[in-house]
């Protein structure tokens, strides 16, 4: 099973365009939150409209997931904390939102939304304690933000994760958690688009401006995670019990 990771395109309607292109290379494409920009001309109604179009036309192709991201929010909810709720309806079966979870084979993916509020993160507590029941062979959860105190979140001057989930990664020990938000962490010094955290394997491809965004592209047939950007490709074996070292850059 081949999985593309992306995060973070914030409606740069090029990198949109190459997911497309390179989607039917892959059993699953995950796009982990950010897909709008708060700060486009455009409205965010509109951006979530064209997104949605890309999201059926990616998955023409593969089965796609789109997680919500802190530009993505959009409106209160019933709780009246902010929510992604354009990410709440798929428009077709091979299109998996917030909330939801798949099976493919052996493996089970977890789609977690961005929270705003107590209401919002218990959702999230229940819905991580509901898959963790009979769990199959392999669990990969889409979240966003990355934990705290992990070089996938490092911004080059401090740790900018998320704590909550860290406490979950320690509770549930999934296989692997596909995020994203920050965008320096795979370019600094002393920051990676790797970490492993106890069984877990934590992952952020970044972001980089241009036509063709950052990416991980993960085969779990060979146990093998490999990044690609404008500064080159890095290779990390699953297997291993730490990430491998870093170009310097």
């Amino acid at each position: 099973m081949r999985i593309l990771l992306v995060s973070d395109l914030h409606y740069v309607l090029r990198q949109f365009d190459w997911v497309v292109g390179a989607a039917g290379d892959f059993d699953l494409v995950v796009i982990a939150g950010d897909h709008l920009d708060v700060s486009s001309p455009v409205s965010l109604d509109a951006q979530s409209i064209v997104v949605m179009r890309y999201a059926e036309l990616i998955a023409e192709r593969a089965p796609v997931v789109l997680s919500s991201g802190n530009h993505d929010l959009t409106g209160p909810d019933e709780a009246g904390e902010q929510r992604a709720l354009w990410l709440t309806t798929p428009t077709g079966p091979e299109i998996h939102l917030d909330g939801a979870t798949i099976e493919l084979g052996a493996t089970r993916v977890t789609i977690c939304p961005w929270w705003d509020g107590d209401v919002g993160k218990q959702a999230v507590d229940a819905q991580l304690r509901r898959d963790s029941q009979q769990r199959p062979e392999r669990w990969i959860w889409v979240y966003h933000w990355p934990p705290v105190d992990s070089p996938t979140s490092w911004t080059g001057s401090r740790h900018y994760g998320d704590p909550d989930l860290l406490a979950w990664i320690r509770e549930h020990q999934p296989d692997l958690v596909l995020t994203g938000h920050v965008h320096q962490s795979p370019f600094k010094p002393a920051g990676h688009w790797a970490d492993r955290i106890g069984h877990t394997w934590v992952l952020n491809a970044g972001n980089q401006i241009g036509p063709i965004p950052t990416r991980v592209e993960i085969d779990l047939a060979d146990d093998r995670a490999t990044w690609f950007s404008m500064l080159g490709i890095e290779e990390q074996r699953l297997a291993d019990l730490e990430p491998s070292p870093r170009h310097v850059f």
